[in-house]
């Protein structure tokens, strides 16, 4: 695999048993490079040792005056020189593709369980770990796959050189083939210890990161009640502790760098004076002592790869845990069993009796916020499983029976059962929203996620122009503009066109940046409306639409929604009378149960609990309101009776 042909048209399926098993699966697909890098790394490592033993021999050929020998070991020299650019060079660019190709890998399984997990993966794992592995982590992955086969190459060409020396100097070479082994696994013990410092102090650093990153984020809160101090002296604590850790992990491993420093300068001493003794007595030549002893010290270049691939291993491992605990990560759904399509229709969920007709505007009024989101969640279809209860026994809610959306159906079903030994079994599956009689949860997710768009009410903008954020999958029978238009982005259009001079004033070219930092948040939520508009699905769910923007912008937006979506089936969760007031129809759910429905002013005259959502009501005013209604009651009946009495009279 090369730079040039990335992506991967497949990254494979990882194993996600662990991270060492992770690592190993990694080095496995990336086998053809190892062994490309492996091949010149073993060129570069034996060139290099091949220049002892022909120094060797211009050393002898020098004391013996041979001219012709001293000519071919400069030849050889000359040879051994080229082999060595060239292995070096080689195996610096395959190294750095095995590299650069596994990382790309790894983000691509990041970037394919992103999309497949959706908004459930920040609900299981923190964002902020999710950027972590998909930066940091994947680069610590990469590096741990390079020094692989670099560490391979250095080992090889370690134990060919012992060999090589036992069978040219035994005398010799068997004290460096002793010593060798002794010298590579020396600082094994010290590794563990290396590691855990090395952990500790990632994870005070993550800490400390995120300690600044909420003080930052509210940092007005702080200065209004007057906690910038308190929380400025956290943050000299935790960085302090980071220091610490930093120093002590950094100890350990200059620990081991000198170890691997002072016993190689052992080993060299010893060579040089049992080598000095041999050559005395006259039992081996000057040259065979140069080779050697050139050999034992030119044998140390390789040995610094053993610590390499132990500090690379220490730091990929933890981070392929994270990567293992964010790619384990699985939807929790039902297979699809229908073929590929786009149903039309009315959207039906069983669970709380929610209906939407076709083409119609329906706004959904819920008293509790979370209890929206997950219903908006469900409408798309796929949803994630809840680990508890959930609907009417989710939100503590009791139904009685024979009553609600669900007659006939099994009260347990969405909640867990107990065996006879005590052990708690998973929740059974929730019947799945139905889209023109066809249940979501069978399709496709792909057709699913076609037929119904759900807009949550965070939605993110993603970098680049306007233009790319407004280029998305679509039917084609809705424009940017009009969507634009709809979602009364005029002043947002305004605003970008001044903002880049450099685009000739056209908005579309103008880049937002970062999750729109640069808009405000009316305009950022505008913005991802009329992006949900452009796509113009069977069955649009906005939750929160106009959240964030004032009371007259609003009502221009619910307009526009209801003029563009006219004949599609449009649902809305709000509590804004300006939005439901235009809706066709108004459906409230408490307790995961649709508990009324119809026009908006209908639920606000007949509805108190409709009523109290929508004006923001206490349970002091709902009381006193009651009891108003009572005495007027009270009040008007013998007005009637008088009435009727007087009529019988005349």
């Amino acid at each position: 695999m090369q730079i040039r042909d990335l992506p991967y048209s497949d990254p494979g399926d990882p194993d996600v048993r662990s991270g060492p098993r992770f690592l190993y699966w990694l080095g496995r697909n990336q086998l053809s490079g190892q062994l490309k890098s492996l091949s010149w790394g073993l060129m570069h490592q034996c060139a290099i040792a091949g220049l002892p033993l022909v120094v060797g021999l211009a050393v002898q050929a020098v004391i013996d005056g041979s001219r012709r020998g001293l000519a071919q070991a400069g030849a050889l020299i000359l040879v051994l020189g080229i082999l060595i650019a060239v292995g070096d060079t080689m195996l610096h660019r395959t190294a750095v593709t095995n590299w650069i190709t596994a990382a790309a890998r790894v983000q691509q399984l990041l970037a394919r369980k992103t999309a497949e997990l959706g908004s459930a993966l920040t609900r299981r794992v923190a964002a902020g770990e999710v950027v972590a592995v998909s930066t940091g982590d994947v680069e610590k992955i990469g590096w741990f796959v390079e020094a692989l086969s670099r560490f391979a190459a250095a080992a090889t060409a370690l134990v060919l050189i012992c060999v090589g020396l036992v069978l040219y100097l035994p005398s010799l070479g068997v004290l460096v083939a002793i010593a060798m082994p002794v010298l590579a696994l020396t600082v094994l013990p010290l590794l563990p210890r290396a590691t855990r410092r090395a952990d500790i102090q990632r994870e005070k650093a993550g800490k400390a990161t995120e300690l600044a990153s909420d003080t930052v984020a509210g940092l007005r809160v702080l200065r209004g009640i007057g906690g910038e101090e308190l929380f400025l002296g956290r943050y000299r604590r935790a960085s302090q502790e980071v220091r610490e850790a930093a120093v002590g992990s950094a100890r350990m491993w200059a620990l081991i760098s000198a170890i691997q420093v002072f016993l190689p300068g052992v080993l060299l001493i010893s060579l040089v004076w049992y080598g000095a003794a041999l050559a005395r007595d006259g039992r081996i030549d000057v040259g065979q002592l140069v080779t050697v002893y050139s050999a034992a010290t030119l044998m140390l270049f390789p040995l610094r790869h053993f610590e390499e691939i132990a500090m690379a291993y220490s730091f990929s491992r933890p981070s392929a845990q994270r990567a293992v605990r964010v790619l384990s990560l699985e939807r929790s759904t039902r297979p699809s069993t229908i073929d590929a399509m786009v149903p039309e229709g009315d959207l039906y969920d069983p669970v709380t009796g929610l209906l939407a007709a076709r083409g119609q505007f329906t706004a959904v009024v819920c008293g509790d916020p979370d209890e929206a989101g997950r219903l908006a969640e469900r409408l798309g279809g796929h949803a994630e499983a809840e680990t508890g209860a959930e609907t009417g026994a989710e939100t503590g809610a009791e139904t009685a029976p024979g009553t609600g959306p669900d007659v006939g159906k099994d009260p347990a079903a969405g909640a867990g059962t107990t065996t006879d030994d005590g052990k708690r079994t998973a929740p059974a599956p929730l019947p799945s929203v139905l889209l023109g009689g066809v249940p979501l949860d069978e399709l496709p997710l792909d057709s699913a996620r076609t037929a119904v768009l759900v807009q949550d009410k965070d939605p993110v903008l993603l970098s680049g122009t306007l233009r790319e954020l407004l280029d998305v999958p679509s039917s084609g029978a809705v424009s940017p503009g009009d969507a634009l238009d709809a979602a009364q982005c005029g002043d947002v259009l305004d605003a970008l066109a001044q903002a880049s001079l450099d685009t000739g004033g056209d908005p579309m070219r103008t880049r937002i940046t970062e999750r729109g930092r640069s808009l405000s948040g009316g305009q950022r939520q505008r913005l991802a409306l009329a992006r949900s508009l452009v796509t113009d699905p069977e069955a649009l769910v906005l939750d929160e639409p106009t959240s964030a923007v004032d009371s007259h912008t609003e009502a221009r937006v619910a307009a526009g929604i209801k003029r563009l979506r006219r004949g599609r089936t449009t649902v809305a969760f709000a509590s804004s009378p300006l939005l439901l007031d235009l809706a066709d129809r108004v459906v409230l759910v408490h307790g995961g149960t649709v508990v009324a429905a119809g026009a908006h002013r209908d639920l606000l005259r007949d509805e108190p609990l409709y009523r109290a959502v929508v004006t923001r009501e206490t349970d002091d005013d709902i009381a006193a309101s009651a009891a108003q209604d009572e005495l007027v009651g009270a009040d008007a009946s013998p007005s009637a009776e008088a009435i009727e009495e007087f009529e019988e009279r005349a």
